[in-house]
């Protein structure tokens, strides 16, 4: 016999609550480029100029002016850049423009390191994608998709391409077909974990677009709790935007509890961002 709807909430819920013991980690250092014979360079002292790293500052192992062969690069290590977290919580806050703001710069300033192993690009890039898939910029999404799928070793589109051709879809289609487009991504072997995390989000925003509608406001909130239960490791943001959500939905008194401990994962796994903050604030009102 299949389970119930209640039964799969409560399954996703107690999933979404073990997930909220897991904790970030920290990095300590800047973004650098390591070279193959040992050595390295901050990102800020090196530009690109054809097949070639140029070193735009002196350091104690190169002089300014340097050239060397983009071949030489192994890998990128350092410090994710905060303004990863900071615009991946408000674009899942419904602040595009101001997510925008701060990505552009950052796939500017990373674009060099798109192709070595270890690079912010990918991330900032993709996320960059979604907020412009959010805000309808189909020219810009095509041009990323094909910049990120470019930079991947993998062969064909890169999976957020999916994702932003599924968040794309205009608000003239039914609301059955776009929710389809977004569900189908979730079972999609073939998606990563933050395709599948994304898609869920945005497909609990479209099922609450109707708030008075109780069986879609259900649907939502399993598709919130899906985040954390079924892919952790879709990125600690995406799920406490989700966390928040789903403690929006578990307003019946004898689900406060429920609801508490949702947020103050989120408030955890958010820490630092504006979702944290709205955790934050949702909490005092609670407690």
């Amino acid at each position: 016999m299949a389970p119930s709807l209640s039964h799969l909430r409560s399954a996703l819920l107690g999933c979404a609550l073990a997930a909220s013991q897991l904790t970030p980690a920290t990095a300590a250092e800047p973004t650098r480029i390591a070279f193959m014979n040992g050595s390295s360079l901050p990102l800020s002292s090196i530009a690109r100029k054809g097949d070639d790293f140029i070193v735009t500052a002196a350091t104690e192992s190169f002089n300014a002016g340097q050239t060397i062969p983009l071949v030489q690069a192994d890998h990128v290590y350092g410090e994710d850049p905060p303004e990863l977290k900071q615009a991946a919580a408000l674009l899942l806050m419904d602040k595009t423009s101001d997510a925008k703001k701060l990505l552009e710069p950052l796939v500017s300033q990373h674009r060099i390191t798109a192709k070595i192993p270890g690079n912010f690009w990918l991330e900032a890039a993709r996320t960059l994608l979604v907020a412009c898939a959010v805000g309808g910029d189909t020219l810009k999404c095509t041009e990323l998709g094909k910049e990120i799928s470019d930079a991947t070793l993998a062969t064909g589109n890169d999976p957020f391409v999916k994702l932003g051709k599924a968040l794309l879809m205009p608000a003239t289609a039914k609301a059955e077909e776009r929710e389809t487009a977004l569900s189908d991504l979730t079972t999609d072997k073939n998606m990563s974990a933050d395709v599948c995390a994304y898609a869920s989000f945005y497909r609990g925003n479209l099922l609450l677009q109707n708030k008075r509608d109780e069986k879609r406001k259900a649907k939502a909130l399993e598709a919130y709790l899906m985040v954390p239960c079924l892919f952790p490791s879709g990125g600690l943001i995406t799920t406490a935007a989700a966390e928040i959500k789903a403690a929006e939905l578990l307003n019946a008194p004898e689900r406060r509890e429920e609801s508490l401990a949702l947020l103050r994962s989120a408030a955890r796994g958010a820490a630092g961002t504006p979702l944290a903050q709205e955790a934050s604030k949702r909490l005092k009102s609670l407690e």
